[in-house]
């Protein structure tokens, strides 16, 4: 998800789509969260583990 966040939002701001560029942050935000989550042990979405 940060992955796909990073590209949104490259490609927002290489295309001037505002659209893209927002969807990138939000994207972005929510990945690195989701990673901070993971990473400090706690279930996420009922999951413990990410395959």
């Amino acid at each position: 998800m940060i992955v796909l966040g990073l590209v949104l939002l490259v490609l927002g701001i290489i295309l001037k789509v505002s659209i893209l560029y927002t969807l990138g942050i939000i994207l972005l935000v929510i990945g690195v969260i989701l990673f901070a989550l993971g990473q400090t042990g706690r279930a996420v979405g009922g999951r413990n583990h990410w395959y």
